[in-house]
This record gives structure tokens, C-alpha cells and sequence, in this order.
């Protein structure tokens, strides 16, 4: 069975958006984007050795790191030498033109990674029987451009705001298209914006902390904001089933662990302007030690809203149990036709269940959320590499948390 046609397209043009531009009785509406002169978008597909990409969420910070990805070119005839004045992309080769890697498997398209080049780097490599040019293309994703943004004032904004308007107000801040953006309203209002220099990913990412959210950059390249409540409830969807004994889709490799690393049993959580709120699990902490996670600088509006963020977190950490903490898919595996379209389809917040037999006719069962996406792909190779955790927030813990009526002290997960 064969495995997916990848795709591989550097566009030369200016700004963020990855589209080709629509010229007045051109293009096509929903699609394009209205320009005064179309972009130069080439197709290196032909030309790639060997792509890796990498997004996805650091667990013990409770944020998304920037995605990466580095595109290896043969390049035999210079193409990609900035002083190759009879080169095709003579005067284009910069830093900041973008890069978008897409997969199409059974005349679907599925984006993989879309950013930023940050260098070309050509080197030929002296092998026994022949000589080949390569040029390695690296990437970052949007966050990057975020990090190089300083913000002080963010206009727009105001006490009692709801989470996702004030970070709409921050990508407006930065003229960030509205078209390359899903944001979720919130839940949780925010004080007066702070008015203090800093980037717009740290001004983005406190924001997301103060709501309990998740703030990421997704595969087609577009700031992705989800509130609490959304996050909890992605856990409920309809799992894709992976085993290695029948009756899911098989796999190449799990790796199984169990450690504290997601223990934390005391949250000590500070707003802008308020005092030290305060939440804890004794019996976690008897049994574990003591774990503490510390926030300060949070926007929400009151003391009462630290506090429940804090319990909420102890609740959702305080006890831990073994979990899948990577899946490795191998698209080269024979009649993978489920397995392709999983790896291609599945992101981020995503449910997956996992079953792996073990000696003593017994198995490790679990079900957990996609939080980290890795691809490795050459000739003859094609893998894919999920980072699987906990749902970051319990659905029952959210909603009783968030209306006291739980004594979240006493909970045992």
C-alpha cells in the first residue's frame, strides 16, 4: 500500500498568510488573499531528502513550545545559494519566507507544519561514489514571530474583559490577520490589560494561564485559543483506538512510564494586584512529598478566582498512575490504511486509547490526549511520533470547582 504524497511549497512572499494572493478578477474568494500582486509559491516536493517536524506542549510548563521543522533539499544545480545571481530564486532566498509541508493521502490534503525559515544551510557531504549538494531549510512556526513582537499598551482592552477577546485584542496589537486565528470566548474576565513591555507570546500565554486554557499555533499555521471549558470537554470525544492485540489500529511502538513528573499537590497561584492564594492535597502530599506550582503575574479579575484555578490544578495533579508517553506509528507498515489517516488527521487535544499486552496475559490500558505531534520522514521512511499526557483539566473537577461545591482537599485521583 503505498503511503502519502508529501508536499513541500516555500512561499516567497511578504506577511504572515500563507495563501496566494487574489488579484482584483482573480483567484478565488474564502480562499486567496486580496493582494495588488500574487506571491511567488514554488513546489520543492520533487527536490526533498528528508523532513522533521516537531510541535507540541511542554507538560511540567503547561504551554506549547514553538513547532520546528527542517527541510533537507537536494540541490544540484544551486538553486538555493543566495549568490547564485542565475538562480531561480536569486534576491528572494531571506530569512521570515515561509515554509508549509502538507500531506495528501487518498485526494485529501492534510497540513503538517506551517512557519518561518530561519536559515538555509548547503553542504556536500563527499561520498564514495558520487557528490551531492543538500540544502537544509529551517523552520519555526508562528510563535517565533510572536517572541520577536514587544507589546506595552495593548488597545482595545479593559477590566472585566473576557479571556479570548483580550487575546484577539493582542494579535490585533501586532496586525495578526483575523483570518488565521480560532479563539474561544473564555470563561474567566481579565483585570485592565497590564501596560507593562513584553512579548506578545508572553502577553498571549499569561492570558491563556489565567483562563486554564491552552494557546498554540496549529499544523495550517493559525494561533489556536481554547478555554478551559473546551479543553476539558475534548477529553469526552470518541477515542481512536490503537492496540497490538487486535480491535484498534496497530502500532510500531509504545512507551509506557510512571513518575511524579505531573505530581503537584500544592499550587501557590498569585494575581496582578492580589495576595497569595493558596491550595494543597495532604494526602498527596504524605504519599508523595510535597510538589509545589507556582504562578504569579495572572490577570484574572479576583482572589476568588486564583484560589479556584489553584484547586482546580491540585485536583487535576495531585495523584498520578502509569501512561503512554509516546506512540510511534510506521506508515510503511503493510495494509496501514487506518493507521495513515490517523497520523495524519490527529493533533492536539485529540483522545486516543492505548492497549499494549504484557507477560502474565496482562496489558496496560489507558486513554490520554495527543499533545505533542513528530514526524520523521525520508526515503523509505515515514514516522510518526505522538506525545500522549492526561486531559490537562478534568471535566467533573472543572465544573464542580468552579461552583464550589467540591471539597477539592479530599479528592483522590
Amino acid at each position: 500500500m503505498p503511503v502519502p504524497t508529501v508536499n513541500a511549497f516555500i512561499n516567497f512572499s511578504t506577511g504572515p498568510s500563507f495563501a496566494q494572493a487574489m488579484i482584483l478578477d482573480q483567484g478565488i474568494l474564502g480562499t486567496n488573499v486580496l493582494a495588488d500582486s500574487a506571491g511567488l509559491i514554488v513546489d520543492v516536493s520533487n527536490q526533498v531528502d528528508g523532513i522533521i517536524t516537531r510541535r507540541g506542549r511542554n507538560a511540567e510548563a503547561d504551554q506549547f513550545n514553538t513547532g520546528t521543522c527542517s527541510l533537507r533539499l537536494i540541490d544540484q544545480n544551486g538553486d538555493f545559494n543566495p549568490l547564485n545571481s542565475a538562480g531561480p530564486y536569486f534576491g528572494l532566498l531571506e530569512p521570515m519566507r515561509k515554509l508549509q509541508i502538507t500531506a495528501t493521502d487518498n485526494g485529501i490534503t492534510y497540513p503538517i507544519f506551517s512557519g518561518f525559515i530561519t536559515g538555509y544551510q548547503t553542504v556536500t557531504p563527499q561520498e564514495a561514489t558520487t557528490t551531492v549538494t543538500y540544502t537544509t531549510i529551517t523552520a519555526v512556526d508562528a510563535f517565533r514571530l510572536l517572541q520577536l513582537a514587544q507589546v506595552t499598551s495593548v488597545a482595545g482592552t479593559s477590566a472585566g474583559q473576557l479571556s479570548g477577546a483580550r487575546i484577539n485584542n493582542i494579535l490585533d496589537q501586532i496586525s495578526w490577520p483575523s483570518s488565521m486565528r480560532d479563539i474561544d470566548a473564555g470563561q474567566t474576565t481579565m483585570q485592565a490589560d497590564p501596560g507593562t513591555p513584553r512579548t506578545s507570546l508572553a502577553a498571549c500565554q499569561t492570558v491563556a494561564l489565567s483562563e486554564y486554557g491552552a494557546f498554540y499555533v496549529d499544523a495550517a499555521g493559525s494561533f489556536v485559543f481554547q478555554d478551559r471549558a473546551a479543553a476539558a470537554s475534548t477529553i469526552g470525544a470518541t477515542p481512536t483506538v490503537f492496540s497490538d492485540a487486535g480491535g484498534g489500529i496497530n502500532y510500531f511502538d509504545a512507551a509506557w512510564i510512571l513518575n511524579d513528573v505531573l505530581i503537584y499537590n500544592q499550587a501557590n497561584i498569585t494575581r496582578t494586584g492580589g495576595s497569595l492564594q493558596q491550595a494543597s492535597n495532604a494526602d498527596s502530599i504524605a504519599k508523595y512529598f510535597l510538589h509545589s506550582y507556582t504562578q504569579t503575574g495572572l490577570l484574572m479579575q479576583t482572589d476568588a478566582a486564583a484560589l479556584d484555578y489553584g484547586r482546580t490544578y491540585v485536583a487535576s495533579r495531585a495523584q498520578t498512575s502509569v501512561r503512554c508517553d509516546a506512540l510511534l506509528l510506521d506508515l510503511y507498515t503493510n495494509d496501514y490504511a487506518a493507521g495513515i489517516v490517523a497520523a495524519l488527521d490527529l493533533d492536539f487535544f485529540d483522545p486516543i486509547t492505548i492497549t499494549t499486552t504484557q507477560p502474565g496475559a496482562t496489558s496496560l490500558v489507558k486513554t490520554l490526549q495527543i499533545f505533542g505531534v513528530a514526524m520523521d520522514i525520508a526515503p523509505n521512511k515515514w514516522r510518526v511520533t505522538f506525545t500522549t499526557l492526561e486531559p490537562i483539566l478534568d471535566a467533573f473537577i472543572l465544573n464542580n470547582v468552579d461552583y464550589g461545591l467540591l471539597n477539592v482537599s479530599s479528592l483522590s485521583y
